[in-house]
């Protein structure tokens, strides 16, 4: 069960793929403390049972951004213990998007600054709107990037375009986003959200539990060295051999017919 959110929108338009739409368009999908709380339960809610869910979507909602980052607007006078507070409901959102069970796509249709970046970089991949820019910002504001920017910048694009990005706040577009490997598809503004569902439906077509294991021996392997990488893709890869999925997979490419995954 998704729980109800005023900041956000939840859609499912097939039984296996959910939109989650940032759900702010007259503030750029600004992130105030009602969405931050929100994404916390949304995910808290999805990593302990997505369900049927085998994919998720992320977007904004508009043609203009898909998130102006933190909600400056809000913080403009804000308390030390309600700064805290709401940002401690980014953190830990961020964690349960970047570990969540189920791959995320960002579909970054529009502006991508601060917050809304990390977002993006926080999914398993992204595609951008042509017209999409990112920056992370926070050094113009008196802070660095704080949900998870400061790592997985890094990890998308090298070290040092990190350190020049995050330290001269410097926009950049999706092309270049794209070219140092932060998206991985530009498409035009009209495209995108077919070609995320498209790419959606073809993870959603294949073993859920397979899906998953491949996930998290990804996450997991990139985070150590080959060698304990390589143990435990194989410890992610034996409890898939007793799984049904598994014998449909084989009987239905012995038959030449589409599988019909259960997920058991």
């Amino acid at each position: 069960m998704i729980p109800p959110a005023a900041t956000l929108s939840f859609e499912q338009p097939s039984a296996h793929v959910g939109v989650l739409t940032l759900n702010r368009p007259q503030v750029a999908n600004a992130i105030n403390t009602a969405m931050a709380r929100e994404l916390l339960e949304f995910f808290t809610q999805l990593s302990a049972d997505p369900g049927a869910l085998r994919c998720l979507i992320l977007t904004g909602a508009g043609d203009k951004a898909f998130c102006a980052g933190g909600d400056l607007k809000e913080r403009d006078g804000m308390s030390n213990e309600d700064w805290s507070r709401q940002h401690t409901y980014m953190e830990r959102a961020i964690v349960l998007i970047l570990e969540c069970p189920i791959p995320i796509i960002a579909l970054v249709n529009g502006a991508a600054y601060g917050g809304g970046c990390e977002l993006a970089l926080a999914s398993d991949f992204a595609y951008a709107a042509a017209t999409a820019r990112f920056a992370l910002t926070e050094t113009r504001l008196g802070i660095i990037p704080g949900a998870g920017g400061t790592q997985t910048l890094p990890r998308a694009v090298g070290t040092r375009r990190a350190i020049e990005l995050i330290c001269s706040a410097a926009p950049f577009s999706a092309q270049d986003a794209q070219e140092w490997g932060l998206v991985n598809r530009v498409v035009p503004p009209s495209q995108l959200l077919q070609e995320g569902l498209a790419a959606a439906g073809r993870i959603a077509a294949n073993a859920p539990l397979a899906v998953r294991q491949a996930k998290k021996a990804i996450r997991v392997g990139m985070q150590t060295d080959l060698h304990h990488g390589l143990q435990y893709g194989i410890e992610a890869y034996n409890p898939l051999i007793a799984t049904s999925d598994r014998q449909e997979g084989i009987r239905a490419f012995v038959e030449k017919r589409e599988p019909v995954f259960t997920g058991c």
